[in-house]
């Protein structure tokens, strides 16, 4: 609700509100007004509003008032799933193995100065490796989120890449390598207590993914199910990583066959793995990494 005080004959729209303490005769900022009216007490001022949440990216302004912001979520970007091998002569057939999810953040609170930029970076999905015989997969990109005046406030890994290497069209049969998951990278100090001016306890913040105030992890490595025994073996490709290491998205299934191909990750996940027989399946992509916030005066 706009406030407006009466100078020099004109009213004029006020952001702030200050009272002259009677004891350090010093000016102190009211975080809330209130006006007595038919007898009951009516909140007429609030220094902050909590704003509603944003998935904005880019150079992004704190609000003039805010002092903190609210990570429902954010992920960093999952890797890719190698596709699966099949051969003329080696005794065997190779699975894909899959990609791996990204790090993760779920309904934590930083401090931020009013006014400043945040460059905030939600990290880019890793590709499907297409190499038979060798290759890697796309790595996933990370999530960054930085304040021109309160510096780093957290970077969260992108999954890391699956490869294969050193197999042939008639053998030997290639090596399988797991992806690994992404790496929950340094942080700012998290806030662990406080009350917005509009009355939000954060302690109570828990409709993030993990359902649960201040939760932060490492991304889930996709499975590497290896080769299979004769020619002419069936064998599905890996599952990818689980987004929030399980709480939300997915992984991307597996190919179950040559006939199949891996699934690709949602919100960070990593992408499934080819499968083989009869021919060979492609694996599928990682997932995009997100974030989701607001911001909000914490007193």
């Amino acid at each position: 609700m706009p406030v407006y005080v009466r100078s020099g004959g004109t009213w004029r729209e006020t952001s702030e509100l200050y009272v002259r303490d009677a004891t350090s005769y010093t000016n102190k900022t009211v975080l809330n007004g209130y006006i007595k009216q038919s007898g009951a007490w009516e909140e007429f001022y609030t220094l902050f509003t909590t704003t509603s949440f944003s998935q904005t990216t880019g150079s992004v302004a704190v609000p003039s008032g805010a002092n903190a912001i609210h990570f429902q979520y954010a992920v960093g970007g999952g890797s890719g799933g190698m596709r699966g091998a099949d051969y003329d002569k080696a005794g065997g057939e190779s699975a894909g193995p899959a990609g791996a999810s990204g790090a993760y953040l779920s309904d934590v609170v930083f401090s931020v100065t009013a006014g400043e930029t945040l460059a905030i970076t939600a990290g880019t999905a890793g590709g499907k490796g297409t190499g038979v015989y060798s290759g890697t997969s796309g790595a996933g990109g990370n999530t960054t989120v930085t304040g021109s005046t309160t510096g780093p406030l957290l970077t969260l890994n992108g999954g890391g890449s699956a490869s294969v290497s050193g197999g042939g069209v008639q053998g030997p049969l290639r090596n399988n390598s797991a992806s690994t998951g992404g790496s929950l990278g340094t942080l700012a100090t998290r806030l662990t207590s406080g009350t917005t001016t509009d009355g939000l306890n954060i302690t109570t913040f828990n409709s993030g993914p993990a359902n649960s105030f201040n939760s932060a992890g490492a991304g889930v490595a996709g499975t590497n199910p290896g080769n299979c025994g004769g020619d002419n073996c069936t064998i599905g490709g890996g599952v990818g990583g689980a987004s929030y290491n399980g709480f939300a998205g997915t992984g991307g299934t597996s190919g179950s066959n040559g006939s199949t191909a891996g699934g690709d990750g949602s919100r960070g996940g990593g992408g499934g793995g080819g499968g083989t027989e009869p021919g060979s399946s492609q694996g599928g992509d990682g997932g995009a990494g997100e974030v989701n916030y607001r911001f909000m005066r914490i007193t």
